[in-house]
């Protein structure tokens, strides 16, 4: 069982793992700590970008020998395969840890998965520690893995006028793939953040049929999609599609009378937090029923 202190260890790997939001994909926002023998943290990391070193080595590297008998901490099962990088369970092998704590087990594990190489390796192995908390981050990517479409998120100020919505979206650009701005542009949340050849960004139009829209947006290799605005054509024709709403909804006086309830909470969708936003409420809404057959 994970010590109160390793569950502190998985939730700073949780927290940087967001670090990599909008840049790692079509790979996986990974993060892990690494703990000596006594239980101090030693060494971070988080994976960046498809091509660079995955979280398990950063944080190695970090450490350096103070990760021997130590124990890694990491959101995702070590990956178990030769990709542009070398499988991270062998660098936790060669770097002679004790034990390795994970939060999300990796369905694109190739044969045994790494998991059960570490074991026999004689290394410790807990799995799904913290995984609902894990899930925060790696959600969407396990979402596109499953479906095989990108998780859509669609923002908006409620009621604005047309152009008048930009600040509900400003800082959500940079946790996704890519953003269609309601002009039908298309950008990456984080300029040339992907690299490489791992990632492209599609040129419009993207279509008027939904499913050409969504292969495109595939075929760039995004995992998550951000549409911006209420007067968007391209929310309109993924309607049925879209997993997430983010609403902003104005400041107004204690007592005043509503100038209308559109464009608050869409039907299907079920209200999962609430927040303030500068002087602005924000309501985050999640579809209720599944859409994996698309």
């Amino acid at each position: 069982m994970a010590t109160p202190n390793e569950l502190t260890a998985m939730r700073r790997a949780i927290a940087i793992s967001a670090q990599g939001l909008g840049t790692t994909s079509p790979n996986p926002p990974v993060g892990c700590v690494i703990l000596d023998r006594d239980g101090v943290p030693v060494g971070e990391g988080y994976h960046l970008r498809k091509g660079d070193h995955h979280a398990e080595v950063n944080a190695l590297t970090a450490a350096g020998e103070r990760a021997e008998g130590g124990t890694a901490v990491v959101t995702l099962e070590p990956c178990n395969h030769h990709g542009r990088t070398p499988p991270c369970r062998q660098a936790l092998i060669d770097a002679k840890v004790s034990r390795v704590l994970m939060a999300v087990m990796d369905p694109t594990s190739r044969r045994e998965g790494g998991a059960v190489v570490l074991e026999q390796a004689g290394i410790e192995v807990e799995r799904d520690v913290l995984e609902q908390e894990a899930l925060l981050v790696l959600g969407p990517w396990l979402h596109s893995l499953r479906t095989g479409r990108p998780y859509i998120t669609w923002a908006y100020t409620a009621g604005a006028a047309e152009g008048g919505d930009d600040q509900a979206v400003k800082e959500l650009r940079r946790t996704h793939d890519l953003v269609i701005r309601r002009d039908g542009t298309i950008e990456e949340g984080v300029r040339s953040g992907h690299g490489g050849d791992a990632f492209r960004v599609p040129n419009p139009p993207l279509g008027k049929e939904s499913e050409k829209v969504l292969h495109a947006l595939t075929e760039a290799g995004a995992r998550t999609v951000l549409i911006e605005g209420n007067s968007n054509e391209t929310a309109n024709l993924l309607a049925d599609l879209v997993d997430c709403v983010i609403i902003d909804v104005p400041d107004t006086p204690p007592s005043s009378v509503p100038l209308s309830m559109n464009g608050l909470i869409p039907p299907g969708f079920r209200l999962v937090n609430v927040g303030d936003v500068g002087l602005r409420g924000r309501l985050i809404a999640k579809r209720e029923i599944s859409r994996d057959r698309h």
